[in-house]
């Protein structure tokens, strides 16, 4: 009798003898781009992120070695794997440890209620040396509405003659006795910033308001940084030109609200 020669038996489909696995790498693979979908619809502010995590890995101990942006690698880079900790507890600045239990909400509320807390303290602090260095005349004190920095403001017309970037001589003790204030925040970022009117330049040194400011800036940076010993590496300073005024531009009181200097000091949950 003739064997009857047995018919191969067909390999399931996807190889080997687990035809679900086919089904089951398609699944995942749904499941993926549903969440990758879901990520990308939600709201998800990107800056305040981005400052709760500098903030948190400057001042709480949070995200050791990790990225301070949230484009920096994988979310925070090598810090991704302590995010799952966040809503559960964070490190005080001390040896004092603070509890929290929260989503990445609760825990901005709380850093922004601990940035408002100190950077009241630093404008009481540059209160009470205005009245010391009787600066009342010459410099306005301000909070920045998100309680990053504290602002020291001056008039333009204090410092600098119209058109020129040289300190004058009279300013140049007021400007010192502020340089004396700023010593009382050392380790502190410091930002000096240079704002015109939108009155286009007419000197040929400079060829628009933008590097006049920008001189203004650098000019006053220098000499707090040779004067009084400012760290260098902790000032900054920048020109911004007519382009952010306080005042209309269209009267000769706002035109003059808006040539000024600023002096911002950040407090230490700023991420600056």
């Amino acid at each position: 009798m003739k064997r009857l020669a047995r018919k191969k038996r067909k390999e399931a489909p996807g190889g080997g003898n687990a035809p679900w696995l086919a089904t089951y790498a398609d699944l995942m693979n749904l499941l993926l781009c549903f969440f990758v979908m879901l990520f990308a619809m939600s709201d998800l502010n990107a800056e305040k992120f981005q400052n709760i995590a500098i903030s948190m890995s400057n001042s709480f101990g949070i995200f050791d070695g990790g990225g301070s942006a949230l484009d920096e690698g994988p979310l925070i880079s090598s810090g991704m794997s302590q995010l799952s900790n966040l809503g559960e507890y964070f490190t005080g600045t001390s040896s004092e440890e603070v509890q929290y239990e929260g989503d990445l909400t609760e825990a901005y509320e709380l850093l922004k209620e601990k940035m408002q807390e100190v950077s009241g303290d630093m404008y009481k602090t540059l209160e009470e040396l205005q009245g010391q260095y009787n600066l009342g005349d010459y410099v306005e004190l301000s909070i920045d509405p998100e309680f990053r920095y504290v602002q020291l403001s001056m008039k333009g017309s204090v410092l600098f003659e119209s058109g020129k970037a040289d300190i004058l001589d009279e300013a140049k003790p007021v400007l010192g006795k502020i340089g004396d204030i700023l010593k009382n925040f050392e380790g502190y970022i410091i930002e000096i910033i240079g704002h015109t009117d939108n009155v286009p330049m007419a000197s040929p040194t400079f060829k628009d308001n933008n590097w006049l400011s920008s001189a203004r800036a650098l000019n006053a940076a220098e000499f707090l940084i040779k004067n009084n010993k400012l760290d260098p590496k902790l000032v900054k300073y920048s020109g911004r030109g007519e382009y952010e005024p306080i005042a209309d531009n269209n009267t000769e009181e706002g035109r003059a609200k808006n040539r000024r200097i600023e002096i911002r000091v950040y407090n230490e949950y700023s991420g600056r």
